[in-house]
């Protein structure tokens, strides 16, 4: 599955805009008599490749990598790899201890040939054989502690030499590593043929091979990517957004390029326009039924066809999957390779469906005309473009600072209090754990992200001015519900900045003094008197934020279902 090199590629949307871990967007294209029909046809003339971007439309890397590499290893931290369990090669002694094999062996061979000793010599001294003396020495053997003692003896060491868990050269410990290794689960599934270790074997390709074991252990442990690895490439990403104001001129440019190619130059993007842009790029839309439950597009590159769900799913606006598996198309996106390359390449995406949506030299130009009146709002950039709440609160992130200098900052957060994404570079402090990570962080009660969920209007937006450490902030904070249940989406700016809002007449006014757990972390005390000790509540864990990434697929696609799903709707294969 990587992208066009592969004649039968195929790229999947899986969560799209509605539910990426940056970018949200939400918001059908007309319904189909049929279960699979081509509602949009090629233009006429030849027919570009679907690997073409189409004219006018560049293919730079974006700025938006969520890691550097650096002498060709990646500068992002990542988890130790667990120190392989010596289980499968250790042996009770009867003594409580337990030794390893290997390690024994070599320091048996190690102070045997010290001492000028042959096999032959050390099988008469112990009344073994040479060959069991072999066995020993290489680890395959699983001795008795009076058969130590008995070797203990015969070499003229105590017996805590022989059980010392050091092996006794620097050679020893490399052959202890790669025989461990090719013992182990890793070379078994990679089916790959052993090499016998000996003395035969150059030092310089012992090295070699054990170095090469590591890497392929790092990747893998990389690629598994823990809770911890995804909280710290969520951190890094976010950290990147905030130098660039969250604004990307790539991305931009490719937006520009696509909307000038089908003669989009502002105001609303229609779900026309949005259909002529897959065709301009080579592809067909296709409508059906039985679309994977795990994804919501599915790209056929071989045939240059993009599935999209009936009218009638859950989405509330249709040109958002389409929009994302187009721009991930545009911006040659394969599988990931891990965790980090997953989420930079969700947040390209989506920014780039934004950028098509809500177009930057039209937006800017609204924006600039509604500040210099003082009017700024997120409602009306979304009513002005058509598109949903979310997907206004987060262009204008993208805006605000490059173009209207304007420090923001932008919250989603849950009915149940935990922060689900946020961006900021206006000095707002967001909760967050040792690792800088924010996501799934409790928000403070007295926040507008929180108040809003205790109001009856819902329809409204809610302006609330709240006092931090950190300063005070004016914030704009509106309800939208999901299968997830309900967030709040608010966007938010400094006390010096909000004369350019509006709104920013309220008197709502609130003071946080988190994180000082007296603020709203801790109960009252008088239900604290009655409570402590008597509940043991449990909790609701986000899959999103405990689950790893799987190795090799998508995150959360079924790669089978896809591929059955492309079988049963791939065009017939001409006869030979």
């Amino acid at each position: 599955m990587h992208g066009r090199e592969d004649p039968t590629s195929v790229h999947v949307s899986d969560v799209g805009l509605e539910g990426s871990d940056y970018f949200s967007w939400t918001g059908s294209f007309p319904r189909c008599d049929a279960g699979d029909v081509t509602t949009t046809p090629a233009p006429s003339g030849p027919r570009r490749a679907p690997g073409s971007a189409g004219a006018g439309v560049r293919q730079p890397a974006t700025g938006l990598h969520s890691h550097d590499r650096v002498g060709g290893q990646r500068a992002l931290p990542r988890p130790s790899r667990p120190r392989a369990a010596p289980a499968a090669d250790a042996t009770p002694t009867g003594a409580g201890a337990v030794v390893d094999t290997l390690v024994l062996g070599r320091r048996v061979r190690h102070l045997r040939t010290a001492r000028g000793m042959t096999l032959d010599d050390l099988g008469r001294a112990i009344g073994r054989a040479p060959s069991q003396v072999s066995m020993l020495e290489n680890g395959h053997r699983e001795p008795k502690l009076s058969l130590l003692s008995q070797v203990a003896d015969a070499l003229g060491v105590p017996l805590g030499d022989l059980l010392s868990s050091e092996p006794p050269t620097r050679r020893a410990a490399l052959e202890v590593e790669l025989e461990r290794a090719q013992r182990g689960p890793l070379f078994a599934s990679l089916g790959v043929p052993q090499v016998k270790v000996g003395k035969s074997l150059p030092s310089d390709a012992l090295e070699a091979l054990v170095a090469l074991q590591d890497q392929v252990q790092r990747l893998l442990t990389e690629n598994a990517a823990t809770p911890e690895e995804a909280r710290r490439a969520n951190a890094d990403l976010r950290a990147r957004m905030r130098a660039q104001d969250n604004y990307f001129p790539e991305l931009e440019e490719h937006a520009r390029a696509l909307l000038d190619a089908v003669g989009h130059h502002g105001g609303p993007l229609s779900q026309r326009a949005t259909a002529e842009i897959a065709a301009h790029l080579g592809f067909t839309l296709h409508y059906v039924a039985d679309l994977p439950h795990s994804t919501r597009t599915v790209t056929d590159l071989a045939h240059g066809r993009i599935y999209l769900p009936q009218a009638g799913s859950a989405h509330t606006d249709s040109r958002s999957p389409l929009l994302q598996a187009v721009a991930s198309h545009v911006l040659g996106h394969t599988e990931p390779a891990d965790y980090a390359d997953f989420l930079r390449q969700r947040v390209e995406a989506n920014y780039l469906a934004a950028a098509l949506m809500i177009p930057e030299a039209s937006a800017v130009e609204f924006l600039t005309e509604a500040k210099a009146e003082r009017r700024l709002s997120v409602e009306d950039l979304r009513d002005t473009y058509a598109v949903p709440y979310e997907t206004a609160a987060h262009r204008f992130t993208n805006l605000a600072t490059r173009h209207l200098q304007v420090p923001v900052h932008f919250m989603k957060v849950h009915e149940g209090g935990t922060l689900h994404k946020a961006y900021e570079n206006d000095g707002v402090v967001f909760p967050s754990d040792p690792l800088g990570a924010i996501e799934g962080q409790p928000v403070c009660r007295q926040w507008t992200a929180r108040v809003v969920f205790t109001l009856d209007d819902r329809f409204s937006p809610y302006y609330q001015y709240t006092d931090t450490s950190s300063g005070t902030f004016w914030c704009t904070s509106r309800v939208q519900g999901s299968s997830q249940g309900a967030f709040s989406v608010s966007v938010g700016t400094p006390f010096a900045h909000v004369r350019w809002f509006r709104g920013r007449e309220t008197t709502e006014r609130s003071a946080s003094r988190c994180p000082e757990a007296s603020c709203c972390r801790e109960a009252p005390p008088t239900l604290a008197s009655r409570w402590e000790d008597q509940a043991f509540p449990s909790a609701r864990p986000h899959a999103s934020l405990l689950a790893a990434l799987p190795v090799g697929v998508f995150p959360g696609v079924d790669q089978t279902e896809v591929y059955e799903f492309l079988e049963r709707h791939a065009p017939a294969r001409p006869q030979a």
